[in-house]
C-alpha cells in the first residue's frame, strides 16, 4: 500500500452482541492494532452507545461507524436514524450506500448521495460504497456503473465532496459469496476510482483511502493490501470472528 494510513473496517450488519463487542475490543487492545492503523467497527445501532463507552473507558483509538443514516434530519420515519442521532450515540463515521442498502432496500444513488452529504454536514465521515451487480459485471458495465454512483455524489456535494471521506469498492457478486474479485481486478477498479477523483481534485485523489470489500479473509487479505491503490478493507463475515479480524488488521500493517 501507499503512505495513506490503512483502514480496516468491521461491518457487522445485523449481527453481533455485547459479548462479541467485549471480546473484539479486548483483542484489539491486546494486539495494539488500533494504535497503528485506522480500525473501524460498524455494529447494529443498538450497540453504538455501548461500544462508544467501552472505547472511551479503555482509551482505545477505534472509530465507531453507523451502518446507515436517513438523509433527513427528523420526521415521522419509524425505524430510521438521523445523522444527528448517530453522532450523539458516539459514531464518527457512517457507511453510505452499502450494496445491501442498494439491492435489498432499493436505495438509489441519489439517496445515497444525499446521505453522504448529510453525514458530512454534521461532522460524520462517510464511507461511500460503490459496486456493480453480477449482471453488470458480466456485461462489462463495471466502470459505467461506478461512474454513475460517483457522479451522483459530485452532483449533490460538488467538487469538494470527496475531500473528507472513505470510498469502498464492493462488487455485489463478491459480497458474502466466498467468491472475491481477483486482486488484479480489484486494483484495476481502484485505479479507475482514484482516476475519477483525480479528474476533479488531484490532491484529494492522492489522500483518499479506497477500500476493497467482498469476501476478504485472513488468507487473501495480503494479496489485496499489496496493491498500490487498495488502502484496506471493509470486512463482513470475518469481522464477526475476532481472531480473524485481528489477523486481517495485522496483515494490513505489513503491506
Amino acid at each position: 500500500m501507499t503512505i495513506r494510513k490503512p483502514v480496516v473496517a468491521a461491518n457487522w450488519k445485523m449481527n453481533g452482541s455485547r459479548q462479541l463487542a467485549d471480546n473484539l475490543l479486548q483483542q484489539i487492545q491486546e494486539s495494539g492494532v488500533d494504535k497503528q492503523l485506522q480500525v473501524v467497527i460498524s455494529p447494529p445501532a443498538t450497540l453504538y452507545s455501548y461500544i462508544d463507552e467501552k472505547i472511551i473507558q479503555n482509551k482505545l483509538e477505534i472509530i465507531l461507524a453507523a451502518q446507515n443514516i436517513n438523509e433527513l434530519d427528523k420526521g415521522a420515519l419509524t425505524g430510521e436514524i438521523s445523522a444527528h442521532l448517530a453522532k450523539e450515540s458516539g459514531c464518527k463515521w457512517v457507511i453510505c450506500g452499502h450494496s445491501e442498502r442498494r439491492s435489498l432496500f432499493n436505495e438509489s444513488s441519489i439517496t445515497t448521495a444525499e446521505k453522504f452529504v448529510k453525514a458530512q454536514s454534521v461532522g460524520l465521515k462517510p464511507i461511500l460504497c460503490v459496486g456493480e451487480t453480477t449482471e453488470e459485471y458480466e456485461k462489462g458495465k463495471t466502470f459505467s456503473r461506478l461512474t454513475a454512483q460517483i457522479e451522483a455524489v459530485l452532483h449533490i456535494g460538488g467538487k469538494t465532496a470527496f475531500k473528507d471521506c472513505i470510498i469502498a469498492y464492493e462488487p455485489i457478486w463478491a459480497v458474502g459469496t466466498g467468491k472475491p474479485a481477483s486482486p488484479e481486478l480489484a486494483q484495476d477498479v481502484h485505479r479507475f476510482i482514484r482516476g475519477m477523483i483525480s479528474s476533479v481534485c488531484p490532491t484529494t485523489a492522492k489522500s483518499v483511502c479506497i477500500l476493497y470489500g467482498g469476501s476478504v479473509t485472513p488468507e487473501n487479505a495480503a494479496s489485496y493490501f499489496a496493491q498500490p491503490d487498495i488502502d484496506g478493507g471493509l470486512i463482513g463475515g470475518a469481522s464477526l470472528i475476532p481472531e480473524k479480524f485481528i489477523e486481517i488488521c495485522q496483515t494490513a500493517l505489513v503491506n
